[in-house]
């Protein structure tokens, strides 16, 4: 298996990577442990792939993996919406790599080793 597994059931693992995935595109940065940035590198790369392909299948091969959530209120835009037409244009010219691990330090709590993932 590609994946650390968390401590969480498979289920619990892949909405745990959809909720982050969605949070990464819309917010553009996230802060969350280092292995769990490094697991979401992956996720997030494939999906800005589908994002610059652009069709119709890849368009619903997205829809089914992101949440549905309005990232911008003004415009009623969803999450899906600004990947296809604001996050994978910016990426036209790259071959992958679209993400970035940046550590921060530990984590005060329980001293986890924190790290933000980030759209390059």
């Amino acid at each position: 298996m590609w994946n650390r597994k968390f401590g969480r059931t498979a289920d619990h693992r892949k909405a745990m990577l959809r909720n982050m995935a969605t949070s990464v595109i819309l917010y553009g940065r996230v802060e969350t442990t280092e292995a769990k940035a490094k697991d979401m590198r992956s996720v997030v790369d494939k999906l800005i792939t589908l994002g610059k392909k652009g069709d119709l299948a890849a368009r619903r091969q997205a829809a089914a993996y992101i949440r549905n959530v309005v990232a911008d209120e003004a415009t009623q835009q969803t999450v899906l919406q600004k990947l296809f037409d604001e996050v994978a244009p910016k990426y036209k010219d790259r071959n992958g790599g679209y993400t970035r691990v940046v550590k921060t330090g530990t984590r005060r709590g329980d001293a986890a080793p924190m790290a933000y993932i980030e759209l390059v």
